[in-house]
This record gives C-alpha cells, structure tokens and sequence, in this order.
C-alpha cells in the first residue's frame, strides 16, 4: 500500500510539474497583441527544436537539459515512446493565433492553458466517476473543464451564452480519449464554437 502511495504521489507531483510547463502557453496572447509574426515564429520553431530533441532522446542521443526535463513529466504510458505533448500543445495555440481574431483567440489558448490543466489535475485529485467511453478520464475532470471555460470566456466575452455554449462543447471534447490531441482540439473547438454562434458580434469585428 505504501509502495503504490508513493507512486501515485510521485505520478501527481509529475503531472502539476508537467501542467506548470503547459501553464506557459498562457503568454502566447500577450506575446501575439505585441508581434503576431514573430509569435507564430517562436511557435513554429519551439515546436521544431522539440521534435529534433525528443527524436534524438527516443535514439539515444538526446540534449542533457531537454531530455531531463521531459523525463521529469512524462507519464509511465508514455515512456519507450515520443512524448508528443509539447508538439499538440504547440500547434493548439500556432493554430489558435493563426486562426481567429485577437479575443477568440485569447480564449481559444487560455481554454488550452487553463481549463485543459484544471481537468487534468482535477482528475488526478478528485476524479472518482470514470465512466467506460472516457477511457479512464474523470467526470471531475471534465466538469472542471466545463467551469474554468465559462468563467474564462464570461470574463472575456461579457456573455453567458458565448460562456456556456463554449464550454459545453469544450467539456465535451475533453471527455474524448484524445491522448496528447485534446491540446489540438480544445482550443479549436472552443475557439470554432464562438466563431460559428457569434461572429456578428460587434467585439469580434472591432
């Protein structure tokens, strides 16, 4: 019983270190009002520079820091193999800045920042009911999701039907078995979700 205490602790301790890394991404809206070309850059090359390290670490011939850091999180399921993380976390928010206009795509990458790291460790602590479909995901979790997402896109939109709406559909998506792609997919849902219901907003025209 101890043993298994220490594991999960020690499994717990990884993933807040590895949700504090993901936290990062939250900058990515400052640095894009500020240069969106060289924010899409920074992007495009960080997730470069990661794939050339973790191939080499999956060779046997990784770079000390990088590969010590990805050690550091990476999860038991994920070891013997390319932790592809970093890269889906990476195009989440390339896609997100690319894509839509500057509040959506605020939220688009805080909902990818935020909520994706909320239902994580939300699951990690609390998650008890973990229906079949999720496929060891947590309802917790999800529901975590769902509250961090209407109050991000609430304090942004002003709306609660651009906050719910989105968030349901982003709950949704985390309650997919998605792996490493729900850092894809849920800024893009949550980003398409106020796009396709809301576009004629006068905000997103401004």
């Amino acid at each position: 019983m101890r043993q298994s205490n220490e594991r999960t602790g020690g499994e717990l301790k990884a993933e807040v270190f590895r949700k504090g890394i993901h936290l990062l991404i939250a900058l990515v809206p400052l640095l894009a009002a500020h240069n969106l070309s060289h924010t899409a850059l920074l992007l495009m090359g960080g997730i470069l520079f990661y794939t050339w390290a973790e191939s080499m670490r999956f060779l046997g011939f990784s770079p000390p820091l990088i590969s010590n850091v990805t050690l550091a999180v990476i999860r038991k399921k994920e070891q013997g193999h390319f932790a592809l993380g970093p890269v889906t976390l990476g195009l989440g928010a390339l896609l997100s800045i690319l894509l839509f206009p500057p509040p959506v795509m605020a939220f688009a990458v805080y909902v990818l920042a935020f909520a994706d790291s909320a239902s994580t460790i939300t699951g990690k602590l609390l998650g008890r009911i973990r229906p079949a479909f999720m496929a060891g995901k947590s309802l917790e979790g999800s529901l975590a999701c769902f509250a961090v997402t209407a109050f991000i896109g609430f304090m942004i939109f002003q709306d609660w039907r651009i906050a719910l709406a989105a968030s349901l559909v982003t709950m949704l998506v985390d309650m997919l078995p998605l792996e490493d792609f729900d850092n894809l997919l849920m800024p893009l849902a949550a980003g398409l979700t106020v796009m396709a219901f809301y576009l004629p907003l006068p905000f997103l025209l401004a």
